[in-house]
């Protein structure tokens, strides 16, 4: 008795998993997104799987710089020059000065020696150096890549042609559905 229901259980599972071979049998149900019952799935055969090029371009912001010839000007110190000159010019204005035109001399010589220090300090030149300047430009860069395959493929003795965004190897999984024709 027991080796009869041993047979029968190793029956009862070879049968279960032949079942469970056939492409319409899924354990959890249909797939995701399918909910027609007119529908199972099999294996093709890919005969062919030809890339398809895109080019794509991509901006890339880049900043560029250069060396610069500038002319500057030195204004020099006028303030500086002013005052030393008045001083000076004070000072030799009262060195020659007698009496009552002693003042007189001293104020005159402050004011021509401010004037000319004023000049002379005045007077600081133009010189050249070299300023980096930056711009910012863009760059587009294209760059050629598969963005799909276009896929041939045979099922049940017919053939079919489908964009897939992969390359599906030599057998590709199908859905067939069949609806009645008005």
């Amino acid at each position: 008795m027991t080796r009869l229901w041993l047979s029968a259980l190793v029956l009862a599972l070879l049968a279960s998993s032949a079942y469970a071979q056939d492409a319409r049998y899924s354990p959890s149900g249909p797939p995701p997104g399918s909910s027609d019952d007119n529908a199972h799935y099999g294996w093709a055969d890919v005969l062919r799987a030809d890339p398809v090029q895109g080019v794509t371009r991509t901006n890339t912001p880049q900043q560029q710089c250069y060396d610069q010839q500038v002319v500057q000007r030195n204004p020099g110190n006028s303030a500086a020059g002013t005052v030393l000159g008045a001083v000076i010019g004070g000072v030799l204005g009262h060195t020659i000065g007698k009496g009552d035109g002693r003042t007189a001399a001293t104020v005159g010589g402050a004011v021509v020696g401010g004037a000319v220090g004023n000049r002379v300090s005045d007077q600081g030149g133009d010189y050249q150096s070299t300023q980096t300047t930056c711009r910012q430009v863009n760059t587009v860069s294209e760059q050629r890549r598969i963005v799909g395959y276009d896929v041939e493929y045979r099922y049940r003795g017919e053939v079919y042609t489908s964009r897939l965004n992969y390359d599906p190897g030599e057998r590709l999984r199908v859905r067939v559905q069949v609806d009645p024709a008005d």
